[in-house]
């Protein structure tokens, strides 16, 4: 178990400098970190403006960490409409349309730790805007099992094999 100590000196507004430390405790652990083949992460909203605007922060915060890109794409928009009428009992010809577009854009990131990525997705999801959702699918690697890497034929007995 390994302790860490940040200092900082901080100025407040009436010119008096505060001295901060804070420590924080940092383990070690022997077991190894998961591996993800590709972390999948999907994003909705409403304002094509703002998933534009975010895509960029997502692709500059990728390189800037080193994490591959394998592909951004913008899947085709959503488009639900509701019709009702304008008057609760009476005029059914009178109606109003109501329209509601949800637009998606769909990053692919490849050949994460468990760490990196648990940390990549959670600055994301801090900086995600207001009325957009996120969406994460995670495809892990994992050793294959004992039982079957031992080949089949090791499985038999030998009665069975001399009988053939």
């Amino acid at each position: 178990m390994l302790w860490k100590v940040y200092c900082a000196l901080s100025p407040t507004a009436c010119g008096v400098t505060l001295f901060l430390c804070w420590i924080c405790q940092i383990t070690v652990t022997d077991e190894p970190d998961v591996l993800y083949q590709k972390v999948e992460v999907l994003v909705k909203g409403h304002d094509r403006a703002v998933l534009d605007s975010y895509e960029f922060f997502t692709t500059m915060a990728a390189k800037e960490l080193g994490i591959n890109i394998s592909k951004v794409e913008e899947p085709k928009k959503k488009i639900e409409r509701l019709t009702l009428l304008k008057s609760v009992h009476i005029h059914k010809k009178h109606r109003v349309q109501y329209e509601m577009r949800t637009h998606y854009r769909n990053f692919e990131f490849l050949r994460l730790t468990g760490s990196t990525a648990r940390v990549f997705l959670e600055y994301l999801q801090r900086n995600l805007p207001e009325g957009v959702a996120m969406e994460v699918t995670k495809t892990e690697i994992e050793k294959v099992p004992e039982h079957i890497l031992e080949p089949l034929w090791n499985s038999i007995p030998e009665k069975e094999q001399s009988s053939q």
